[in-house]
């Protein structure tokens, strides 16, 4: 429908992973990302399927109302506020468990508790009784992306909720959430959240005091 009304061109966009190389067809100068379980380009939002339409609302609800609220109401829809990675992850078949490759959600359980700390693959590969590589295939195999992108966009998570809920410096933000710097953080939110840490709280405190 958006391609058809001409609102994709020049765009980026997705959808569901059987129909993104019709979709590009059918509208080459659209910028069709194949593997995003949502894209948000301006005004245009579009998600890779029904389950990825979730991600999409919970995405618009963050953007408007903030961390905390979107988190509320994705734990009563019981689904993740987040999920990385790519709809790569679910085009591929899984591998199967087995009891020598246990799940990993202690371990990212665990993780969770720790995300202001300095942690390597090393580290988590140790706790969950893997070698490095093993561990490393096997976190892909269960997030879709790499323990340092999911660590990454975790600690980018607390990071907002901290800018949105408290009057933290930005160094103590990055501090807390894990990033070690100011500049650390700076690099990584700007890269994640498409602006930077003073500039996402000085638009969320607008926003609130609009509403």
């Amino acid at each position: 429908m958006l391609g058809e009304a001409g609102l994709l061109d020049g765009r980026e966009c997705t959808t569901h992973w059987r129909y993104v190389d019709e979709l590009q067809r059918r509208n080459p100068l659209a910028r069709v990302r194949c593997n995003s379980l949502y894209v948000s380009d301006g005004r245009l939002l579009t998600s890779a399927g029904t389950a990825a339409g979730i991600d999409a609302c919970l995405h618009l609800v963050r953007q408007q109302h903030g961390s905390a609220l979107a988190t509320r109401l994705a734990r009563r829809m019981v689904v993740p506020p987040h999920r990385d990675g790519g709809q790569s992850q679910y085009v591929e078949a899984p591998i199967p468990r087995a009891p020598e490759a246990p799940t990993l959600e202690p371990v990212l359980e665990w993780l969770m508790g720790h995300l202001h700390r300095p942690v390597t693959v090393d580290e988590l590969a140790a706790r969950a009784g893997m070698t490095p590589r093993t561990f490393a295939r096997r976190f892909r195999a269960e997030t879709g992306t790499t323990p340092y992108d999911w660590l990454t966009n975790q600690r980018v998570l607390v990071a907002r909720r901290l800018l949105e809920e408290t009057r933290l410096s930005v160094e103590s933000v990055a501090d807390q959430a894990g990033f070690g710097d100011a500049a650390a953080l700076r690099h990584h939110f700007t890269r994640r959240v498409g602006t930077t840490p003073q500039a996402y709280r000085t638009t969320f405190r607008e926003r609130a005091e609009v509403g």
